[in-house]
């Protein structure tokens, strides 16, 4: 089992940054491939980004492509969220996940055994 804990969030204005941290509690970080997704309220939870075991495989959502930037150093067992240009819309809870395959990047929820508790991303206009 591996444990999650993300940081990073805030409150930003519209077009600025910010960059999330997952950090992961297992020296086996690098057999997982991980996942950002995050849950508006109201909303259900949706993909916002993958990333294989070595970080040369990745995958993101439409809503976030050109802007947010997934990577990993498996040397400190932590996964980042690089998120530009940021916009209200990208306001809600922002949550690492894991599962204990390397391959391939998936994009589905329920095929991530492990989650963090979240950190919060308001976007304000």
């Amino acid at each position: 089992q591996v444990q999650l804990v993300e940081s990073g969030g805030g409150l930003v204005q519209a077009g600025g940054s910010l960059r999330l941290s997952c950090a992961a509690s297992r020296r086996t970080f690098s057999t997982y491939s991980m996942g950002w997704f995050r849950q508006a309220p109201g909303k259900e939870r949706e993909f916002v980004a993958a990333i294989n075991w070595s970080g040369g495989s990745t995958a993101y959502a439409d809503s976030v492509k050109g802007r947010f930037t997934i990577s990993r150093d498996n040397a400190k067992n932590t996964l980042y969220l690089q998120m530009n240009s940021l916009k209200p819309e990208d306001t809600a809870v922002y949550y690492c996940a894991a599962r204990p395959i390397k391959e391939p990047v998936v994009t589905g929820y329920m095929s991530y055994n492990y989650w963090g508790q979240g950190t919060q991303v308001t976007v304000s206009s």
